[in-house]
């Protein structure tokens, strides 16, 4: 079972989180079932009635998709993870099916206090937060703040140190480079999975990741987010060095890179280094799509951490 359970950010934006798993309650609300993987964005799901799980004291789990990201991709992991925790999903905003407001804001203090509002609206604090790339950045930031909300993290391929303006470029022109609309979704799994110049070598899980992010349009497939928009977010934190906030997370932290992901292995362990309580995991065969590209290395890494943060 996968519900939907409407949240109010931080500035009034609605997003979509979802819950997975059996969840007791009082409170009913309006709920969806959530898309399988794979399901395009433009897909709609049966609406039913449902209840939100807000009274329900099993430890939560927050996962925080990264940028160009949605919640299903993260179906998998909720699943398992389901079975031993109060498990929700969240579409950040301008994501997935949460609303992309015409004015935003799309700095990334916005999406931190969305994420600060979902644990609070959600009653899930103490959570453990799961977070991918810009989701990992948005979970140590809310831990850094709210202390008090945040149990403990996993941090998946996410640096701590600046990027730069040359890799905003680098983005910039990726982004313009997609060849949109597409005609079919075979197209967009083509492209991402074969064609793109960033990648080295074929991959259809790449493919299927995009995928899930498009929806059908008129004229064909588009990503369900605005390329503008995207680019703001990121230029918001792109700049910036992000240790000092990092040193202030004092939950326990574990630190998950790829062997072929962007966080290089030496500066992954000078994070483990500046984290008060901070753990190091690798993930053979896998880059930077960790959770998605391979679920059974990334289960074997976080789950017993998970379960034992969870158990004290």
């Amino acid at each position: 079972m996968v519900r939907r359970i409407d949240v109010t950010g931080a500035d009034g934006a609605r997003l979509v989180a979802w819950e997975y798993g059996t969840p007791t309650a009082t409170t009913t609300t309006a709920t969806t079932t959530m898309p399988s993987p794979g399901t395009p964005a433009g897909a709609t799901p049966g609406i039913h009635s449902g209840t939100a799980s807000d009274a329900d004291r099993t430890p939560g789990v927050l996962l925080l998709h990264g940028l160009m990201g949605r919640a299903s991709h993260w179906a998998t992991t909720a699943r398992w993870l389901s079975t031993r925790h109060r498990t929700v999903a969240l579409d950040q905003r301008g994501h997935g099916r949460s609303d992309q407001p015409t004015d935003g804001p799309f700095t990334h203090d916005a999406y931190v206090d969305d994420a600060e509002a979902a644990v609070e609206q959600l009653r899930l604090g103490p959570v453990s937060i799961v977070g991918h790339s810009m989701g990992a950045l948005t979970a140590w930031r809310l831990a850094a703040r709210r202390p008090d909300l945040v149990r403990a993290l996993v941090i998946s391929d996410m640096r701590a140190s600046p990027l730069g303006a040359a890799s905003q470029r680098v983005w910039e022109s990726w982004v313009r480079a997609w060849p949109v609309p597409f005609a079919t979704l075979a197209d967009v799994r083509k492209w991402f999975g074969e064609e793109d110049p960033l990648v080295e070598r074929p991959s259809p899980v790449r493919g299927d990741f995009y995928a899930e992010v498009m929806a059908e349009r008129p004229d064909g497939w588009r990503p369900v987010f605005s390329r503008r928009q995207l680019l703001k977010v990121r230029e918001t934190w792109v700049h910036d060095a992000h240790w000092d906030e990092l040193a202030q997370v004092h939950c326990p932290t574990l630190v998950v890179r790829g062997l072929d992901s962007e966080l290089g292995r030496a500066e992954a362990h000078e994070m483990v280094r500046v984290l008060p309580h901070g753990r190091y995991a690798e993930v053979t065969d896998a880059g930077h799509l960790i959770h998605y590209e391979h679920p059974a290395g990334w289960r074997a890494a976080i789950e017993p951490f998970l379960n034992e943060v969870a158990s004290v």
